[in-house]
């Protein structure tokens, strides 16, 4: 297999300073807390709005034009069934706890309320809702760490709409964006790739060495900019100059320690674990922007970072939004998902990682309950899916019920905001009580009026 992601010797260092473009700045603000937990998280999000009843949340007793052409089978847990189309989970489903009354989504098509479990709109005047892993950066991420804190994989829709932007907290908190296009492609639709090309060439971070720069005339170029910097230093009495030493330092380690450079190896896996997460080929239509089976590898990626020490992670699967054909595009798509999860929730078992991180599965809503003309499931707001798995959560069981055209829930609604608690009580922040100053000086809660889903502890 090719090495596709550059050597410890080919890390960019370059473009702005040298540290490569806004690597520094996405380091500012990190220091102000210490960790207190060794846990991280894995946000992987179903890019499009998962379809409830083709996934976890099968309804084979209502008509036809509702249930649709799948079947239910039994899990591992008695009583539960999921689509015929997740075997895999099925198989463990006694370590993923089925999460069918998701709601309060805001409708929008992106993964922002994913990510920070707002709608966009909440405290525009000031920036924004961070993303979650914007939020762990500033309470947890240290100006000393090899690593970053947020590693943003998302790409299609999410990458195109910015959804793990850091909001008020500004871009030094912002997630740190690996380009990983060459090794997942995900076609885009023509009105992302005219809003992709508005963004610019810097909406990713490079991995690339600049022309004719080694590690050893960095080092010089250092001890230069080190000599310049004596002279700024005495003139400096705000302690800006020693700031942001400090955080081009860390951005210096990030690229130069090889450590961030080894996890975005995936040539580094034995042939074994690639085989652990390459699904079998066959059936179903793969739709022009929806991934391959090699999809299922960026959660391979995703426990790689965290293995070297990243504490948050965000994936995405496109491309969910199936408004024609959904049942033989689910039928091409969903067993790519069914495989990538089981892989991972038993990679990280046998790693003795599972009670070390906390893994989210869901979209930002789900799809209707009745299948239209086209074949296809439009978007639903009203109610969706989500799985979680991972983190000392407790399993092998399922929260909250729709009613029987799986449209609308009946018992135990759960709240994007309330998954957010559970994740970041995960980490050891209690978001009920954990505030963030915004621009104006007024404190900011990372949630509003929720608690973490007791039914996970």
């Amino acid at each position: 297999m090719p090495n596709r992601f550059p050597s410890r010797r080919q890390i960019v260092i370059g473009a702005t300073g040298f540290a490569g473009f806004a690597l520094a700045d996405l380091l500012r603000a990190e220091a102000a807390r210490g960790r207190s937990s060794v846990k991280s998280v894995i946000n992987v999000h179903l890019d499009g709005g998962p379809p409830q009843h083709d996934t976890i949340d099968p309804k084979p007793d209502a008509p036809e034009e509702v249930r649709g052409e799948f079947k239910p089978i039994a899990t591992k847990v008695t009583g539960l069934r999921v689509s015929e189309l997740m075997p895999r989970v099925a198989a463990l489903a006694d370590r993923f706890a089925f999460v069918r009354s998701l709601v309060g989504s805001a409708g929008a098509h992106d993964a922002f309320q994913c990510q920070s479990g707002f709608p966009a709109a909440n405290l525009q005047p000031v920036g924004g809702r961070p993303a979650m892993g914007c939020v762990v950066t500033k309470l947890q991420g240290s100006a000393a760490d090899a690593v970053p804190t947020f590693v943003d994989l998302m790409q299609g829709r999410p990458l195109v709409r910015n959804s793990a932007r850091p909001g008020f907290l500004g871009p030094g908190c912002g997630a740190f964006r690996p380009d990983i296009s060459k090794l997942f492609a995900r076609e885009l639709e023509p009105g992302m790739k005219n809003e992709l090309a508005a963004r610019g060439a810097n909406h990713t971070v490079q991995l690339t060495l600049a022309d004719g720069l080694t590690l050893d005339r960095l080092d010089d170029r250092k001890k230069l900019l080190a000599g310049f910097d004596d002279t700024r230093r005495e003139l400096d009495a705000s302690g800006a100059m020693e700031a942001m030493d400090k955080f081009n330092q860390q951005a210096i380690n990030i690229l130069t320690a090889g450590k961030l450079a080894d996890a975005l190896d995936l040539d580094k896996e034995p042939a074994k674990t690639h085989e652990r997460y390459t699904p079998p080929t066959g059936g179903g239509e793969k739709f022009v922007t929806a991934e391959d089976g090699g999809a299922a590898k960026k959660l391979l990626l995703a426990r790689r970072l965290v293995e070297a020490g990243v504490r948050c992670v965000s994936v995405s699967f496109s491309d969910f939004d199936t408004h024609s054909k959904n049942f033989p595009r689910m039928r091409q798509l969903v067993p790519i998902v069914d495989h990538a999860l089981a892989a991972l929730v038993t990679d990280l078992d046998e790693r003795g990682l599972l009670g070390d991180v906390v893994v989210v599965v869901w979209g930002e809503f789900g799809r209707t309950p009745r299948v239209n003309a086209s074949g296809g499931r439009d978007h639903w707001p009203e109610v969706g899916p989500a799985l979680l798995f991972g983190g000392g959560l407790r399993g092998g069981q399922v929260i909250g019920a729709t009613d029987r055209l799986g449209g609308r829930p009946v018992s135990r609604p759960v709240t994007y905001q309330e998954v957010f608690a559970t994740l970041y009580q995960c980490l050891g922040i209690a978001a009920s009580r954990t505030t963030l100053q915004d621009p104006t000086g007024r404190p900011q809660y990372l949630v509003d009026h929720a608690e973490p889903i007791r039914e996970l502890h």
